[in-house]
């Protein structure tokens, strides 16, 4: 906050609510009223009278779209090993580490298991 107010510059404030569902209005209130208490905004009436207050729920199709075409093209795959599984095939320094054994699996496999993922089969 304090930077972009000492630089002119425009402050952006954004909550992570990746399950709005279970997230309360009533931690976002009390999170912008202690911020506005503080002294600092978000550019409520920005330069361009614009709000710089955002939720990541707001992205969500977005991000879905990005990911699903990240899938069709190939640069991306549903990964189903363990933090220990990941953690033991990441390698280190001086070892190599090895690739997921899901990461061959075919683009038409990926897409089903993500929209699989998304619709809360997994």
């Amino acid at each position: 906050f304090g930077l972009a107010r000492d630089y002119d510059g425009i402050c952006h404030m954004r909550f992570d609510d990746t399950n709005p569902e279970k997230e309360s209005q009533e931690y976002v209130d009390s999170i912008t009223e202690m911020v506005n208490w503080l002294g600092f905004g978000w550019d409520k009436n920005g330069k361009n009278g614009e709000s710089h207050l955002y939720f990541a729920s707001d992205y969500f199709d977005f991000m879905y779209q990005a990911a699903e075409a990240l899938i069709t093209h190939g640069h991306a795959y549903v990964d189903a090993q363990t933090a220990d599984e990941m953690r033991i095939n990441r390698g280190t320094l001086t070892e190599t580490g090895k690739d997921s054994p899901y990461r061959n699996r075919s683009i038409e496999e990926n897409l089903t298991l993500f929209r699989e993922m998304r619709d809360g089969k997994h």
